[in-house]
């Protein structure tokens, strides 16, 4: 059976592509509500969430375990695997590294959370796939609370995502990635102020695949 966790209906996202990948397969979902957001609590904190919902997945009998949140992944993935060995875990970066290698502009716009930006796999990652790209970082953690809200379309939600979108468009990206699961819910009002001028690039898919691979090991 596969676990997934976010901080809340973000990583849906990712549910919905794994049952593309894997229909019929069993899974649990925990939505952390209690703790939403993630992006503005300090590491300790998020680490200590993390091992808590981990171990509520173990128990009821969950390998792989997915934390479908980038902020869980930046602040708490490296702990969960020391230790939980004889766990598979899956987590979440940004895609920057296929937004580097297709965009035609070589400027890149990446959208997260404080917490995402602050950890070392986006630093890693970044270092790794972007140096032939100038990368433009946006902090949107505003963004999690109105998908929370259910905010995911209408004026609210058109001038959120225009506050956060427009400097990167302005400054020359022509990828927008999103950096957190919660984001691709607000997909469509972003393509549409993007249309022309960008492409959003998301990890769900390419995330679904990795737990393909556990699953049908």
């Amino acid at each position: 059976m596969t676990g997934f966790f976010d901080s809340g209906f973000g990583g849906l996202c990712i549910l919905e592509a794994f049952l593309r990948e894997c229909p019929g397969e069993p899974f649990v979902y925990i939505a952390d509500n209690a703790n939403c957001p993630y992006g503005n609590k300090s590491q300790p904190e998020i680490v200590a969430i993390a091992e808590r919902l981990t171990k509520e997945l173990i128990a009821r009998g969950c390998n792989p375990i997915v934390l479908a949140c980038n902020t869980a992944t930046a602040q708490a993935i490296d702990f969960l695997r020391e230790a939980h060995p004889e766990i598979n875990f899956v987590g979440l970066e940004p895609a920057i590294k296929p937004a580097a290698l297709s965009s035609r502009s070589g400027v890149v716009g990446v959208l997260a959370t404080r917490g995402t930006f602050a950890g070392r796999l986006y630093r890693a990652t970044s270092c790794r796939y972007a140096g032939n790209v100038k990368v433009i970082t946006q902090v949107a953690d505003d963004w999690v609370e109105l998908v929370e809200r259910g905010v995911t379309d209408g004026p609210e939600a058109e001038k959120a995502v225009a506050d956060k979108i427009l400097p990167l468009l302005a400054a020359g990206a022509d990828r927008l990635v999103l950096g957190c699961t919660h984001f691709p819910h607000l997909r469509p009002v972003i393509e549409r102020l993007a249309a022309g001028r960008a492409e959003v690039v998301d990890s769900s898919l390419a995330v679904a695949r990795q737990i393909r691979r556990f699953v049908k090991s």
